[in-house]
């Protein structure tokens, strides 16, 4: 299928035959790796690390080195693209990510436009360009971006919230002025992962972190729906080989009928819903990601092998699975139940792919 050492993992998201389940994990590389750690103190800060494309190369491969993962993601941040439309991201010490200039005045939402990709986020396509060359054709590179939605709630509220005030005032007081955002968000986002896919990206996620936050209602309006304009505007093939699509609500298991409705290829799910009930839901349409609790990593490797053999089974035989964790890795995450983790898949998923 291509020229890949090691294409299970797109062969799994196109429900292909594969030898055993594929893995990889959201966040990585990130902080429960030392080698990580010590990486982004030579960069100075966050930022300093996602645009300089040689330590995001340098940083995407560490995992890689340590565990035999079956796909990079590219270093970066789903806050680069609202950076790059002007609004001034920051990270705190201990307090997460935050805009100098939320979009609070009508004024600031009308002037918001698209930024270019191969201009502003330049260092991302740059870096994923890097990461290709570094890879060497060992594994696949995911791109990926955050949903309008999930933008959408750290453009208005300018950081972090517990309950998305700000943003939910908008949506039923201004419902036309969030419409606006998500629009001018979702043809940002489709500019970028295509940039993704052209600079050498094989497959993107789109993260909607926080869609789950929203009612039923809502979440059809307001993230779905630009979720769908995205993968509808995504180029699908590149140089012969085709791109999946992976789409992930955290909390979106009440929606996996419509998640898988729009065109994806793969639905990601967190640790809330049994991914065979999920398979029996929508497993002929799509393939699916998921869905290991991120916290079951603080148990001890018997615990791990345990929780893994469950979803394996409960998963059931034949390709379509990707193995995950149900959300981002914990930064205090030992590397060594890492470890566990990777075994356990690649050793126990053989025998259901017989």
């Amino acid at each position: 299928m291509t020229h890949l050492k090691n294409d299970t993992f797109l062969r799994a998201l196109l429900r292909q035959p594969v030898d055993y389940t594929p893995m990889w994990l959201m966040r990585q590389a990130g902080r429960y790796l030392p080698e990580y750690c010590e990486t982004r103190r030579r960069a100075g800060n966050f930022m300093g690390l996602c645009q300089s494309p040689d330590l995001a190369t340098e940083v995407t491969l560490q995992p890689l080195a340590r565990y035999p993962l079956d796909a990079a993601i590219l270093f970066s941040d789903i806050l680069t693209v609202p950076d790059a439309m002007g609004l001034g991201l920051y990270f705190a010490e201990g307090e997460g990510p935050k805009f100098e200039r939320p979009l609070r005045d009508e004024w600031e939402i009308r002037n918001l436009t698209v930024p270019d990709p191969t201009d502003k986020l330049r260092y991302v396509i740059d870096a994923v360009k890097q990461i290709r060359v570094a890879l060497d054709g060992s594994v696949p590179l995911i791109g990926f971006s955050g949903s309008p939605f999930t933008l959408a709630c750290y453009m208005i509220e300018g950081g972090s919230s517990d309950s998305w005030t700000l943003v939910k005032t908008m949506l039923y007081n201004r419902p036309e002025l969030l419409h606006h955002v998500l629009d001018i968000n979702a043809q940002a986002v489709t500019a970028y992962l295509n940039a993704q896919i052209e600079a050498g990206a094989q497959a993107v996620q789109i993260f909607d972190t926080w869609g789950g936050a929203l009612s039923q209602r809502a979440y059809h309006e307001f993230s779905l729906r630009y979720i769908e304009q995205i993968v509808q505007g995504l180029k699908r093939e590149h140089n012969g080989q085709k791109v999946p699509v992976i789409v992930f609500t955290k909390g979106g298991g009440l929606w996996l009928e419509s998640i898988a409705a729009t065109g994806c290829d793969a639905v990601g799910l967190d640790w809330t819903i049994d991914i065979g009930a999920a398979r029996a839901r929508v497993g002929d349409k799509v393939a699916l990601q998921g869905n290991f609790d991120p916290n079951a990593l603080f148990a001890n490797p018997d615990a791990i092998e345990k929780e893994v053999a469950a979803i394996l089974a409960s998963y059931g035989n034949g390709s379509g699975h990707v193995f995950n964790l149900g959300h981002g890795i914990s930064q205090f995450t030992n590397p060594d139940h890492v470890t566990a983790l990777v075994d356990a898949v690649h050793r126990l998923s053989r025998q259901y792919h017989q």
